[in-house]
């Protein structure tokens, strides 16, 4: 995975307003402008949340960060140790992915020994939540669903549920766990798949997704959409 110092920058100016302004952050989130600006930093925070940086070397990134915004003299050559950024955190990304891989195979096993739930041979643990009377889909449909996706940790990374809007795409653009996990639900059904990294997102994630995370999604088959 590779990071564009552009984006650590941006980063880098949510987490230091946090750092802050939010010194007792659930008294002083008073004011719509500091929500607006503290939800800026927690969207910002997950372009880094791979990284698995512990709050040690956050206080140097801070640091880095107030040292250029009030234009105080640099404590190292930029020049010098800017081409160095995305080897750090390509390295830090791994150790933190190599991490999370031996937790989430155990949590894929345990979810796998969960009452009701199946295994398929790809991987995915799926688990029928309510009974479809309708048609399944095939991959070459498109189809309108209500998901609910998290961490095996149970934060929320999207959700159409939580924004009350269904979402419609075809299941061949989506993630491999979804192409062929929706086609096990019946319309009017809902299922619980917990999806292997290696059919999500894999070693390197995505924002607010660590690499090697297993995804767990609660999907409602609302409609195979007409052709």
């Amino acid at each position: 995975m590779r990071f564009s110092v552009s984006a650590f920058i941006l980063v880098f100016f949510a987490i230091s307003l946090s750092n802050v302004h939010a010194q007792s952050a659930t008294s002083q989130l008073q004011t719509d402008d500091q929500k607006i600006l503290y939800t800026l930093g927690q969207l910002l925070g997950r372009n880094i949340q791979s990284a698995g940086l512990t709050e040690d070397e956050m206080k140097s990134v801070v640091l880095g960060l107030i040292d250029s915004a009030v234009q105080h003299p640099s404590q190292v050559k930029l020049e010098e140790y800017g081409p160095k950024l995305d080897a750090f955190m390509d390295a830090h990304v791994k150790v933190a992915a190599a991490a999370e891989l031996t937790k989430t195979q155990a949590f894929i096993e345990q979810q796998a020994k969960t009452e009701g739930a199946e295994r398929t041979a790809s991987g995915i643990v799926i688990k029928e939540i309510k009974a479809g009377t309708g048609p399944t889909p095939t991959a070459e449909d498109t189809v309108r669903v209500h998901y609910h996706g998290t961490l095996r940790d149970g934060s929320v990374f999207d959700s159409s549920v939580d924004r009350g809007q269904p979402a419609t795409f075809p299941l061949k653009q989506v993630i491999p766990c979804w192409t062929e996990g929706v086609q096990h639900i019946h319309v009017g059904g809902k299922a619980r798949l917990v999806c292997p990294p290696s059919l999500a997102y894999g070693a390197d994630g995505r924002p607010g997704i660590p690499g090697n995370a297993a995804l767990v999604f609660e999907v409602e088959l609302l409609e195979i959409v007409a052709k």
